[in-house]
């Protein structure tokens, strides 16, 4: 494990699982995997939740299990519909201890030593006796055709957002990015499952649910955690996905919501452009 300037002292060393939703999806998971066995933060674990994959999915996983105990699958369990089912019982399998990830089969560590540097992160908020909820990096997707980085997605600039800060970002528009949001123990004491009701978006109305948390405390990064392919299945439904968006902010904001919906795309759309 790399060493942490706390070396001597009570904090406990930072545990990552990353929750991996799998469905015949070996071919690409090697990069994912390859990205993690050259970190220098070592204290992580990867749980794959397998739906109804082909045999020769699950051997893959089975010898990717074998040969690095720090990989586990399970199957997901058919009461748990769809990815975010099989996330939810990602949430189900974290410790009390554990900084939970969720990515998918074509994401992958932007860097060698991003864990190393989240884990810092992380260890300076325990000795500051601070209490987060999440920890939110950038993400950045990857064009799988030519391999080109093209959207960066952002939540804030670093340091820490409070309950008042989160509501005037989220209103604004902004939300923070799943795949390099890491949620700590105290967010899953509060919120430890994603809404059954949405297919595509409940991740986004997971964030908004956090609106209610009077305490909710969360401290943003500049550096990039993950790469992540874009044009995932969300991109290929837009009219459900745009549905399900506009049902979690109405939950959220009532006749309010379209503002903050207009800004979220505005932005989007300027991200996008400017990486052409």
């Amino acid at each position: 494990m790399a060493t942490s300037r706390f070396k001597g002292s009570s904090l406990p060393d930072i545990t990552f699982l990353i929750v991996v939703p799998t469905l015949n999806s070996h071919r690409l998971l090697p990069r994912l995997v390859s990205s993690l066995h050259a970190q220098t933060w070592n204290n992580w674990r990867v749980l794959f939740v397998d739906g109804p994959s082909s045999i020769e999915h699950r051997q893959w996983l089975e010898s990717c299990s074998s040969a690095d105990t720090r990989f586990l699958w399970i199957k997901q369990d058919p009461s748990e519909i769809g990815i975010f089912g099989a996330m939810n019982q990602g949430f189900n399998a974290a410790t009390d201890t554990d900084y939970l990830l969720f990515w998918g089969s074509d994401d992958w560590a932007a860097t060698t030593t991003v864990l190393s540097e989240l884990a810092q992160s992380l260890l300076v908020s325990l000795d500051s006796q601070l209490e987060l909820d999440l920890c939110v990096c950038r993400g950045r997707y990857v064009d799988k055709t030519s391999g080109r980085f093209s959207r960066l997605s952002v939540f804030h600039p670093s340091g820490l957002v409070d309950l008042t800060g989160y509501k005037d970002l989220v209103s604004r528009g902004y939300i923070p990015p799943h795949q390099s949001t890491v949620f700590c123990p105290s967010v899953r004491k509060y919120l430890a499952r994603y809404s059954s009701g949405f297919k595509l978006a409940a991740d986004l109305d997971y964030f908004l649910r956090l609106l209610e948390k009077p305490t909710l405390l969360v401290h943003c990064e500049e550096f990039d955690l993950v790469h992540m392919y874009a044009g995932g299945v969300s991109a290929q439904q837009t009219w459900r996905r745009l549905y399900e968006v506009f049902l979690a902010y109405r939950s959220a904001f009532g006749w309010k919501c379209f503002a903050p919906i207009v800004s979220r795309y505005l932005r989007r759309f300027k991200s996008v452009i400017s990486r052409e």
